[in-house]
């Protein structure tokens, strides 16, 4: 395990990358000490990968690429401008209000923080407000997007896990709602503070709008319902649902309500059972295709191209630390790495309450070194069996291991919004560091919340029967 370990940690300090360091140290460990055949090593890397929910992650990863370049980001800028701009402080509560949305489609952070951060950046500076005003409150929204679902975290800790990820979707709204309001809170109390105005000014036609715009997204899976109580197959239901709204949109030119469908047809159709979590990936690229090239025409054949070989590109890089993962994580089993930590543990305590505090400054820790995927990968295997040993539910430990992680994104030395953010605004990393630091307040008391109040997570899926 000393090998194992170290030679990770030693690999990752001289600067490798986290798969190569992992893949590295565990090829040691085969040659050095032997009894495992080559082959099942092999197969264990073809295993970690040879997953039907990981297909998702290609898909969620080409949804939020061809969302940014369909305009969607745009749109969904101009609504929470009519929705929350005229309040004290506006496009900073405009900042997270688009993050809202846009984490319903794009399922990762540095989607949120490259995409419609960039939007919202620009237009904060352009508006007054201090740079790094816009950096910090733009960090802690994008973490938003692993959180409401989709979330490509959740797909790889329900396929490491063995959990539902329907289960963690729906697990993951509350929270989101509860990170949203401790952010807007924030934004009111820095407007106080340092004298931020409103940046629109207060229009009951444009609220009513935005709010009519809300009212005609919700109200859709109301009608589809109604329709299927008169008899219509759910299928008819929802083609017919969907015509009526495509041709409303086009009747009256709404500024975001086909944008504020995505999330209503992914969370809809998987809660119906119309389709999994990972044909919701799919479902979500066909819908950003339709934006796109049908209904928004501001997709090109060459932004097209782009896209998908972006996305090729990061689904490359994320299956292989998957891969490197999950040999390394196997290793970690084999050689009883988990049943030495779980003595570890239960000889400091039995309190789960505890248990779940120490995690989250292991993972807190962990979050600023390690890579998301790689850090599911390797500690679910280690803390999970611990955890529900405790009486931790495996779903409610998912949204704790997930928002630590997310928070290790904002932080040196590898936290890649951090580094994003810092290109996009043009800021040295140590003054963007200094600009996050503040809005980590909101996102550790929420942490603190979903910790130790497991209602919080636990009761949406509990009440739509996913537990």
């Amino acid at each position: 395990m000393l090998l194992l370990i170290g030679g990770f940690l030693v690999l990752m300090l001289l600067g490798l990358p986290v798969a190569v360091s992992m893949a590295v140290s565990s090829i040691a460990y085969l040659l050095v000490y032997g009894g495992i055949p080559d082959l099942i090593a092999a197969q264990r890397m073809i295993a970690g990968v040879e997953s039907f929910p990981l297909l998702a992650v290609p898909f969620f990863i080409l949804a939020g690429n061809l969302m940014n370049i369909a305009g969607v980001t745009g749109r969904i800028y101009t609504f929470a401008l009519a929705l929350v701009g005229w309040m004290k402080g506006g496009l900073a509560q405009v900042n997270i209000i688009g993050s809202v949305v846009f984490s319903g489609m794009s399922g990762t952070a540095l989607a949120d923080a490259a995409g419609i951060g960039t939007i919202e950046i620009k237009a904060m500076k352009d508006h007054g407000y201090p740079v790094e005003a816009a950096v910090g409150v733009t960090a802690a929204s994008a973490t938003l997007g692993p959180i409401f679902p989709p979330s490509l975290p959740f797909v790889i800790y329900g396929m490491m896990a063995n959990v539902s990820i329907g289960a963690l979707f729906m697990a993951g709204i509350v929270p989101g709602v509860v990170m949203t309001i401790l952010m807007m809170i924030t934004v009111a109390v820095f407007a106080y503070r340092r004298g931020w105005g409103s940046d629109t000014r207060f229009s009951m036609k444009r609220l009513l709008e935005a709010g009519l715009e809300v009212l005609i997204v919700l109200m859709f899976p109301v009608v589809v319902y109604v329709m299927t109580l008169l008899g219509l197959s759910a299928t008819a239901a929802v083609l017919i649902g969907l015509a009526a709204l495509i041709f409303l949109d086009w009747y009256f030119d709404f500024s975001a309500v086909m944008a504020l469908m995505t999330p209503v047809i992914l969370i809809g159709g998987m809660t119906m059972g119309w389709f999994t979590p990972t044909e919701a990936a799919m479902a979500a690229v066909v819908w950003s295709l339709f934006l796109g090239l049908v209904r928004y025409r501001s997709m090109t054949f060459s932004s097209l191209a782009k896209a998908t070989f972006d996305t090729i590109e990061t689904t490359a890089s994320v299956l292989f630390i998957v891969t490197a993962a999950s040999l390394f994580a196997w290793l970690l089993t084999v050689s009883q790495a988990a049943q030495m930590f779980a003595t570890f543990i239960f000889a400091l305590t039995e309190s789960k309450w505890i248990f779940l505090l120490l995690v989250n400054v292991l993972m807190l820790v962990v979050g600023c070194f390690l890579d998301t995927i790689a850090a599911i990968t390797i500690l679910v295997p280690l803390l999970l069996p611990v955890a529900i040993q405790l009486g931790v539910d495996p779903v409610h430990f998912g949204l704790i291991m997930t928002l630590n992680l997310m928070i290790g994104l904002l932080h040196p030395p590898l936290g890649m919004v951090l580094f994003v953010l810092s290109r996009i605004a043009k800021l040295s990393v140590e003054r963007t560091t200094v600009a996050i630091l503040p809005w980590l307040v909101p996102l550790v008391i929420a942490l603190l919340l979903i910790t130790f109040i497991p209602g919080i997570s636990l009761w949406l899926p509990g009440a739509m029967g996913l537990r």
